[in-house]
């Protein structure tokens, strides 16, 4: 009787249990079905690629916006239309030769295209919707800054070792420029080797639309290294210098050279003598510098232009005040593009290289004038750019610490070129 009983107790708790268990909310006795994932838009131009196909083509010479349309079933009335619905928004009136451009079209209707797409850069393109709802957009595509290292070992030219290193070309006027007071680059030597830190611009991750700034940089040069560590003194000029590793200012007064890339093919002779002229002694008091037609002129150092005229002999030339001691002018410009009176910067278009007045071929002349007697640039010793504050160069040579160990540990050897991809920064990282 007793093992009864207790069989009945087991029973009715066993009972209670299921119950109590159907009401737990951590026991699903109902199975459901996994929901299937979404697969991700792929979009492209702003439109989803599963509802739209791209024709990829090129502009010919003659095609325009409107023939483009009406070559692709979108009469002119139409294309009027479309034209005064984006004429405030965006501009397709010149299109390149040469440069892409693609239309889009619904799958469910492929008989005109739904958008026009205009690609004149590698960094961004022109969207014309052209149906549904018209309207014309530019985007800019995004852009990652990636700092890179780099190093050359020179046997030619700069230009060779950058293209032979595997290096960004645009290198070499960035290099030209922070070392524009210390090294002639058309003088360099087989052996001068360099090492850099800097900053690239990328959009679609691997195109490269140029070099962002040089952040330090070392180059042996003749046996002697020049160090250029990037800094600003004056936040609120907002102005960039570069200085070397005990905080003095790469940049002098004066420019060496008015034009960027640009040998020297006469210098300042008072005793040159000219076979056009029968051997005659004829002074040279100017330093020619043989550059393409159009190269720009450089203003060599801050002042102001009291001439901007022509001659007979000197073509058209601008005449630049300094200060009271220095003068410069620069001869035989095609163009001169400053006025008398104008303020102008060091490393400021002034004109552009051409063959006016008497020239064999095209250059800039090149006149320096000390104390009101034109002399020989080369041969004068003038003064350096505003150096640091001592206020200031404390913060320099703490900014400066970190860069200056990553720059001595990059290898001079050329074949060690990579990017330091761990260090990829956003744009709005590096501004």
């Amino acid at each position: 009787m007793k093992k009864i009983f207790i069989l009945f107790l087991f029973l009715v708790g066993f009972v209670g249990w299921v119950s109590c268990g159907s009401e737990n909310p951590s026991i699903n006795t109902n199975v459901t079905a996994p929901t299937p994932e979404k697969k991700p838009k792929i979009m492209k131009y702003g439109y989803d690629l599963e509802d739209h196909q791209i024709v990829n083509k090129k502009i010919k010479r003659g095609d325009t916006f409107g023939s483009i349309l009406e070559t692709n079933g979108i009469d002119y009335p139409e294309v009027y239309n479309i034209l005064q619905a984006i004429k405030n928004e965006v501009s397709v009136r010149r299109l390149v030769v040469g440069k892409r451009y693609s239309l889009l079209y619904s799958k469910d209707s492929i008989a005109t295209p739904k958008a026009f797409v205009y690609e004149p850069e590698v960094d961004g393109y022109t969207v014309v919707q052209l149906r549904d709802s018209i309207y014309g957009k530019k985007v800019s595509k995004p852009i990652k800054t990636v700092l890179r290292e780099g190093n050359g070992l020179i046997e030619n030219s700069l230009y060779e070792t950058m293209m032979n290193s595997g290096l960004n070309d645009q290198l070499t006027y960035y290099l030209a420029d922070v070392y524009a007071w210390n090294i002639d680059f058309y003088r360099l030597f087989k052996g001068d080797r360099f090492k850099v830190i800097y900053t690239e611009k990328f959009v679609d991750d691997t195109i490269s639309i140029g070099i962002d700034r040089i952040k330090a940089a070392i180059f042996e040069h003749a046996g002697k290294d020049f160090y250029a560590f990037e800094f600003q003194p004056d936040t609120l000029k907002g102005i960039v210098e570069y200085f070397d590793e005990k905080a003095k200012n790469l940049r002098r007064a004066f420019l060496k050279a008015p034009v960027k890339f640009g040998p020297i093919t006469s210098r300042y002779n008072l005793k040159r003598k000219i076979a056009y002229y029968g051997n005659r002694i004829k002074p040279h008091r100017g330093t020619d510098f043989a550059a393409g037609v159009g190269t720009p002129i450089l203003a060599t150092a801050n002042g102001v232009v009291v001439k901007s005229s022509y001659t007979k002999g000197n073509g058209n030339y601008v005449t630049i005040k300094h200060n009271n001691t220095y003068s410069t002018q620069y001869l035989h410009m095609k163009r001169r593009k400053v006025k008398v009176g104008e303020f102008v910067t060091q490393g400021q278009e002034i004109g552009w290289v051409g063959m006016t007045g008497y020239t064999s071929g095209p250059h800039v002349c090149y006149r320096f004038w000390k104390n009101g007697r034109q002399v020989d640039p080369f041969k004068q010793k003038l003064p350096e750019a505003e150096p640091i504050s001592r206020e200031l160069k404390l913060s320099y040579f703490d900014a400066i610490t970190d860069l200056k160990t990553q720059l001595d540990c990059i290898s001079f050897s050329p074949n060690s070129t990579y990017i330091n991809s761990a260090l990829a920064l956003s744009e709005s990282d590096t501004q």
